[in-house]
């Protein structure tokens, strides 16, 4: 890559084996539809839960990313866990920030204690570092002692916790819906403009005063 490219906006997207890899993989078709290039780590058991839960055929790992994600105006660009190596295991190289989703309870203790053994949990550690944004979204229940202090230190840090807990206000139909919703408030963390769930509106007294508008209009 390029010296050029790398001053494109680019964010890191992790994928780990918590339940939930639709979250990352949302995520990051909404930043290559925005033109946003994005550079995706999966872990091997994000690998695993990929195919579990969302059927993918992941013994061709590239070709199904891009099979996945082609088309957009944004770049993908794959790294293997393994690659301690790629551009984003160094601070020098510029993104604009990493979100790990989901974020599994292992990946998170690894995070909070520094302990940059592959590519995923280095990638962390450089935001940390470098005092870029840092966005995980756990998924676990019930969570013990050990899962909450690992969050708070890392909340401590500046760490952004966007725990995988859907909303109901804005009346979802279907799971697409609570999906979005979840992306959607890492968006927001990610000051990121987007229309994927409809804001409060201060609730019936909201709705009465919108459907006021509409007659009088």
């Amino acid at each position: 890559m390029t010296q050029t490219e790398n001053k494109r906006r680019s964010w890191v997207v992790g994928i780990t084996g918590a339940s939930g890899s639709v979250y990352g993989v949302r995520l990051t078709e909404v930043l290559l539809k925005q033109g946003y290039d994005v550079h995706i780590v999966v872990s091997n058991a994000g690998w695993r839960v990929l195919g579990e839960e969302l059927g993918w055929k992941t013994a061709q790992r590239e070709l199904v990313l891009s099979e996945k994600f082609g088309g957009h105006p944004g770049s993908l660009y794959y790294h293997p866990v393994a690659d301690i190596g790629a551009t984003i295991a160094s601070g020098s190289y510029q993104v604009e920030g990493m979100v790990i989703a989901p974020c599994s309870m292992g990946t998170l203790s690894a995070v909070a204690n520094g302990s940059s053994d592959n590519l995923m949990t280095r990638a962390a550690d450089v935001m940390l570092k470098e005092g870029r944004p840092l966005i995980l979204v756990p998924r676990e229940t019930p969570l013990h002692a050990i899962h909450l202090e690992n969050m708070l230190k890392l909340a401590r840090l500046g760490v952004k916790m966007i725990p995988a807990m859907p909303a109901f206000y804005f009346h979802p139909r279907t799971i697409e819906d609570l999906i979005d919703f979840q992306v959607g408030k890492v968006l927001d963390m990610m000051r990121i403009e987007h229309e994927l769930f409809r804001r409060w509106d201060g609730g019936l007294a909201g709705q009465a005063k919108a459907a006021e508008s509409g007659t009088k209009e």
